[in-house]
């Protein structure tokens, strides 16, 4: 790589201190070649994600078969799936064609591949025998476990951990490029645009309404940080502050990794060669969770801790 590309790849890369090292070593630069190319023949980033989305569903379709060369397809196109998430973002900042649409569908994606995943776990399991029990199948339990650990638990996990990340770009980023969403801002967009002519973008605005607010929900002692945070300085935040916030953050940004893509993934796989599906269920809901809280009570425990700092300097002015 020369040295005009390889400013170019940093530049298409958020930050070291928010990368995965298998995302470093692996997607990002195979991803990157990846931007180069669709960049090369003017393809939009959004046409990558939606790429992503069919390759992602079409994974969980290939792991509804109990046969595991139809598995192995499924973790190629999921890894593909993967490879172009990475894309489209680095795509949209080496073009600087990075929108809200682009942002708020790349964050779809995932969920949609999820979603196919969760539903070929319920269709093979459903007729399996419990473990320990084996005179039962699992039955409709496994679509509970399913619904549960889909649409409230990893959710949860991965609307945190991005929301932390956006959290940790904002406060090392000196001119404030990455400012985070909030929902407030979303209802206020939502009142103020038109369904004539925006149908779809309103629709997207609803659900990411209740993203923000999720999000926002999750994480209490920050609402109230970053409030008194633009109280007392505005936008000019000091360096002190974004370098204890650095300090105390950086060490979470590698819980906000292991609750998004490759643990998941490395475990599904595991899980398929082993032919037991629902011990990924276990760790969705027992190893996983178990890190999310310990990741959100360090967080908060830090944004309190801050809190007080500012308020006390307050009070000695």
């Amino acid at each position: 790589m020369n040295e005009k590309d390889k400013k170019a790849y940093l530049a298409s890369i958020k930050s070291q201190d928010t990368e995965e090292f298998l995302d470093l070593w692996f997607y990002r630069p195979l991803g990157f070649r990846c931007a180069l190319f669709f960049r090369n023949r003017h393809i939009h980033p959004n046409i990558v994600t939606i790429i992503s989305i069919l390759l992602g569903a079409g994974a969980g379709i290939c792991f509804a078969q109990e046969n595991l060369r139809w598995n192995i397809l499924g973790m190629l196109l999921l890894m593909w799936a993967n490879l172009y998430d990475s894309t489209d973002g680095q795509l949209a900042r080496i073009t600087g064609q990075k929108t809200r649409w682009g942002r708020i569908l790349d964050g779809f994606a995932g969920d949609v591949w999820f979603f196919f995943i969760y539903a070929a776990i319920a269709v093979r399991t459903t007729f399996q025998p419990i473990p320990f029990a084996p005179e039962y199948q699992w039955g409709v339990l496994i679509w509970i476990m399913c619904s549960f650990a889909g649409f409230w638990v990893h959710g949860s996990q991965c609307q945190l951990a991005d929301y932390y990340r956006n959290i940790h770009l904002y406060f090392i980023n000196e001119v404030n490029g990455n400012e985070f969403d909030n929902s407030d801002a979303q209802r206020q967009q939502f009142k103020e645009t038109s369904w004539k002519g925006n149908f779809f973008w309103k629709i997207f605005l609803h659900f990411y309404i209740d993203y923000t607010a999720n999000q926002e929900r999750m994480s209490p002692k920050f609402q109230k940080f970053i409030a008194t945070v633009k109280n007392r300085y505005g936008t000019e935040i000091p360096k002190w502050l974004r370098e204890e916030f650095r300090k105390g953050s950086l060490p979470l940004m590698k819980y906000t990794n292991i609750l998004t893509f490759n643990s998941r993934f490395i475990m599904l796989w595991f899980s398929m060669l082993i032919g037991e599906l629902w011990f990924y269920l276990f760790f969705e809901l027992v190893i996983l969770m178990s890190i999310f809280m310990y990741m959100r009570y360090k967080h908060e425990k830090m944004c309190q801790r801050l809190t007080n700092k500012i308020e006390a300097e307050n009070a000695k002015h």
